[in-house]
Parts: structure tokens; C-alpha cells; sequence
């Protein structure tokens, strides 16, 4: 019977990111079950330099031998030999929120090492556990994760009262995640300078610390399409801050090329605004026809079209807030989804 989890995360869980959020949550709620001892690796992943990596390994190397560890992605996808060796010692879980090798701009040789070395570290788990049906497909083809090994626990989304808005005739857009490359802050920019005549203004809530020559040419890039007035690049807030961002929004916009599931666009939902976000990974699945406008990752001009329909038509606008509201409704709690792992950790005995 299991009665204590060992949860190994990269880096600080306080981390403002999707999936630290996931991981923070989980382990909340799972800890009225078990007792879960969180175990950090430090930094640098998924590409630690060689004394984060021997760190990292030393701290899983002292892990208590019978306990099932539970280990994040990001680090266990870095970590193949690290992943056999505890196999041995322990029943093994990875939670995967995204493939690594599918992180945007990552040189094909980068790429192809990620790819290899997160094939080697899931093929030593015996659960695996991921955030999207669409992971899960990727893992199950590209990977050669036997699907019954595979668990699929969609993050949960808490209910909110529906977005104000403004009433300003000004649209107030807004984006929320970390300022790199995968999430297309420069296909965005690119999209709004075409449609400058609109009135909107964006806000984007994210980290601005992960990727340093991405924040500087996303800088660049509205200083010279004249948009320095009316795009507001806040960092990470608070949640109490987020909370309020998205109550006074009129409209949720995220140009991912990727997602594993897409957190922000199931936040944005709970507030009923309407979505403009891409077809990239997990989204499609996250976000239905009825709350939102997915267009092509990287489409400039299609980004464009959808934006402005959307902001030049108030009755679509509504239209996709009650999607948005109506499709929020069937997402699952937190509770739900920590029923899920348990009882995936449940059949590791």
C-alpha cells in the first residue's frame, strides 16, 4: 500500500510557469492522502551544465530505496541514466507536460538529443502520467510508450465569476505566459501591428526572466512597430494580480507554437472571455470551436484575420463568451484530477 511519494522537481517549485502551477497543485492535493516528500534537482534543466547534472545525480542518488518517486519531465527527460537506476530501486513515474525536443528553437541537433534522451528515461517508468490526450498520442507514436502505461490527468481549472471587461471602447487583450520562444510573442506583435487602427491594448503577464535575447527582440519588436503605448509587458504577478488581469479583459490571445495543454487558455475559459489562440500541440483539444478562434502556430496574417474579426464584432465576441463559459463548466477540478494520479500511484503496489 502506498503511503509516501518522493515528488522530484527541477528548479524552485515555486517557479511561475504552467507546469510548476500543475506541480504545486497536485502535490497539494495529494498530500491529504499520502505523505509526499518534494525533492529539488536545481536548476539548469533540461540542458544542466555538467555540475548541475552531477548535483541533480547526487540528490536522487541519496532517494530512500521501496518509496515511488515521481519525477518531473523537465528533469527526468535529462536524466536517462538516472531514470534506469532509480527503476531498480523504486517504481518509477514521469510526468510529462510536454515533450522537451518540441521546446521552440532548439537546434536539430539539440533537438535530436532531447528526443533520445527523453525516449531512454521513459522507457524506465513504469507510469507515466501527462496533462493532454494529445501528449499521450505523441508519447504512444513518436516515443514507444505503451498506451496502458500511459495516464492522462488534464490539469485542473478553478471556477471564476465572469470577466468585466471595459467600458472604455478600448479592447483590453490579454496574454499570460513566460516571455520565450515556444509561446510566439513576435507572431503576436507582428499580427496586432497590422491591425494598429483598432482600438485595443494588450497586457502580457509573464516571466520575463527565462529567456533574456527573447524579452529584448520582443522589446525591439514593439518599439518598431510604433507599439510601445499599448502593449504592457507586466512579468510574473501574483495570483491574486492574474486574477484580477482576467476579469478586466475582453479577450484572451496566446500565439503558442506549442502547448501540452494549454493552462492559460482553460483560465481564460473559466472567465468566459473569448479565445484567440493556435492549433499547436494540446489547444485543440483544451479549447472547442464554440470559445475560441485557433489559427495555424507562426501564422502571421492568420493570427491577423482572426483578431480582427473578432475585436471589429462585438456579437462574436459574446458569442465565444458563452462558449467560453459553457466549455469551462465540463473542465475538471483539482480534485478530479488528483483522483486520476492517485489512482495511477495506486497501481504501482
Amino acid at each position: 500500500m502506498v503511503n509516501r511519494i518522493t515528488f522530484v522537481v527541477p528548479g524552485d517549485l515555486a517557479t511561475p510557469s504552467g507546469g510548476y502551477a500543475y506541480d504545486r497543485r497536485l502535490i497539494a492535493e495529494l498530500q491529504s492522502r499520502w505523505q509526499i516528500d518534494v525533492v529539488s534537482l536545481g536548476d539548469g534543466f533540461p540542458q544542466p551544465s555538467a555540475e548541475q547534472r552531477a548535483a541533480a545525480l547526487a540528490r536522487l542518488e541519496s532517494l530512500r530505496d521501496g518509496i515511488p518517486v515521481v519525477v518531473d519531465g523537465l528533469a527526468l527527460g535529462a536524466l536517462p541514466e538516472a531514470a534506469q537506476k532509480i527503476a531498480r530501486r523504486a517504481p518509477l513515474v514521469a510526468l510529462v507536460h510536454h515533450p522537451l525536443a518540441l521546446e521552440t528553437g532548439l537546434s536539430p541537433a539539440d533537438a535530436r538529443k532531447l528526443f533520445d534522451s527523453e525516449c531512454k528515461a521513459l522507457a524506465a517508468a513504469r507510469s507515466v502520467i501527462v496533462t493532454s490526450r494529445a501528449t499521450a498520442k505523441r508519447l504512444s507514436d513518436d516515443y514507444d510508450v505503451e498506451p496502458q502505461r500511459i495516464t492522462v490527468a488534464a490539469p485542473g481549472t478553478d471556477r471564476a465569476a465572469p470577466a468585466e471587461g471595459s467600458a472604455d471602447g478600448t479592447l483590453r487583450l490579454l496574454s499570460v505566459g513566460a516571455v520565450v520562444p515556444r509561446k510566439g510573442f513576435d507572431v503576436l506583435i507582428a499580427a496586432l501591428a497590422s491591425i494598429a487602427e483598432l482600438p485595443w491594448r494588450l497586457t502580457v503577464a509573464g516571466d520575463l526572466a527565462r529567456a533574456p535575447a527573447t524579452v529584448s527582440q520582443l522589446q525591439a519588436d514593439i518599439a518598431r512597430h510604433g507599439l510601445a503605448g499599448r502593449v504592457n509587458l507586466l512579468g510574473a504577478v501574483s495570483p491574486q494580480r492574474l486574477g484580477a488581469l482576467y476579469q478586466s479583459a475582453d479577450l484572451f490571445v496566446l500565439a503558442s507554437h506549442f502547448e501540452g495543454y494549454g493552462m492559460a487558455y482553460a483560465e481564460a475559459m473559466a472567465h468566459g472571455l473569448p479565445i484567440i489562440g493556435t492549433t499547436g500541440g494540446a489547444t485543440v483539444d483544451t479549447v472547442p470551436p464554440t470559445a475560441g478562434v485557433l489559427v495555424e502556430p507562426g501564422n502571421v496574417n492568420a493570427l491577423s484575420r482572426a483578431l480582427r474579426m473578432v475585436i471589429e464584432n462585438e456579437g462574436e465576441r459574446r458569442r465565444l463568451a458563452r462558449g467560453a463559459r459553457a466549455a469551462a463548466a465540463d473542465l475538471p477540478s483539482w480534485e478530479t484530477t488528483a483522483r486520476i494520479v492517485a489512482s495511477a500511484l495506486e497501481r504501482l503496489s
